[in-house]
């Protein structure tokens, strides 16, 4: 039990330096605009890679067709610049139509 909070203070503390490093060091620290695309890409990646991970698996196993293809309607309407409300609820609406199918 001890070991577990001190491992929650500690990153609790990690993460708060993170958050505060950002604008203590801003205007000091100047990167190199490689150094700045290479962040964005890792950014993008990052990202992709929670996405496909959310909706592509569920307890360690496949999640079914019916929330990638909920995934899938959300990418299409946020790409066409869709208010967030309509992707939210095109996801939803594909992803319960497809189960109450019996679409997996």
């Amino acid at each position: 039990m001890r070991a577990t909070f001190a491992a929650i203070v500690a990153l609790a503390v990690g993460t708060y330096a993170f958050r505060l490093a950002g604008p203590l060091l801003h205007g000091r620290v100047e990167l190199p605009d490689r150094v700045q695309r290479l962040l964005s890409a890792g950014a993008v990646v990052l990202l992709v890679a929670l996405l496909t991970t959310g909706a592509l698996t569920e307890s360690g196993g496949f999640a079914g067709w019916a929330r990638p293809a909920g995934v899938l309607v959300a990418v299409g309407l946020a790409w066409r610049r869709a208010p967030f409300v309509v992707v939210v609820l095109g996801a939803a609406a594909t992803t319960a139509l497809l189960r109450a199918a019996g679409v997996a």
